[in-house]
């Protein structure tokens, strides 16, 4: 494959009738750039014509919009660098990150395994990895995914392809699958045991509820937060690292802060 540049971050942002996706991909682009102003970023959508000195490159989805998480495979083939780290949009960086890539060059796909809390422990709620513990899963988290051009991350990423395209089939040999919407995280489990580290490198500050402990959904609106000299500070505790806000509605308050 060709590639324009050595490395850098991909974020994905397709259309979607209830979240602005794009929004939230400028916020985690402009976080990025605060600790890191020479990164390269690359923004992969279905947005025509889009454009944003934000983004050093932006692409569109290879084989178009297939819906969803179907078209995380395709990420890929879009990238144009040689070494990608993919991140889930609606996250911001509080803190330097670059430090990472040394660890994550141990494996030709490295993928996040495992969650924090706004107080900086690994979760061990599993409210949410149900299906993961039933089948015996690796607890994965394709928020923070990396890969360099090689032949096993084709092979990973055309086993991704073939999972979505093939779900209907392959949910019914999984414990309490039979309902179950084909999911990334549940995808690179299936295909990504060979290339996990689990509790090893970096790992999303997760803002759902149960992992929380808050009684509201929002958590925005029972913790309170600040951001100082571009580290997120939710209820008087410094975040560090990647922080997966969850609430899409606060992609253009938290994107103000590291204009």
């Amino acid at each position: 494959m060709q590639y324009e540049a050595d490395r850098g971050y991909l974020i994905v942002a397709g259309t979607a009738d209830s979240v602005d996706y794009i929004s939230c991909a400028e916020t985690l682009a402009k976080s990025l750039k605060y600790w890191h102003p020479d990164v390269k970023i690359c923004l992969v959508t279905d947005h025509e014509n889009y454009a944003n000195p934000l983004f050093d490159y932006v692409r569109q989805f290879p084989q178009g919009n297939t819906g969803g998480w179907s078209t995380d495979w395709q990420v890929f083939y879009a990238s144009p660098f040689h070494e990608t780290v993919k991140l889930e949009a609606d996250m911001v960086v509080s803190g330097p990150i670059d430090h990472w890539w040394p660890l994550y060059r141990n494996m030709p796909v490295w993928i996040s395994t495992g969650a924090r809390n706004f107080h900086g422990t690994t979760t061990t709620v599993r409210n949410y990895r149900k299906i993961f513990d039933h089948n015996n899963l690796p607890d994965v988290y394709n928020a923070i995914t990396y890969w360099r051009v090689s032949p096993d991350a084709e092979r990973f990423f055309n086993n991704v392809k073939q999972c979505f395209y093939d779900w209907d089939k392959i949910k019914l040999n999984i414990k309490l699958g039979s309902d179950e919407i084909a999911n990334t995280d549940l995808i690179y489990a299936l295909n990504g045991s060979d290339f996990v580290t689990p509790g090893i490198g970096p790992q999303i500050v997760h803002m759902k509820p149960r992992i929380l402990g808050t009684s509201a959904d929002d958590w925005a609106k029972e913790l309170t937060w600040e951001v100082d000299d571009g580290v997120l500070r939710i209820n008087g505790h410094n975040q560090h690292g990647f922080v997966h806000y969850h609430q899409k509605e606060l992609a253009q308050q938290l994107g103000q802060y590291y204009d």
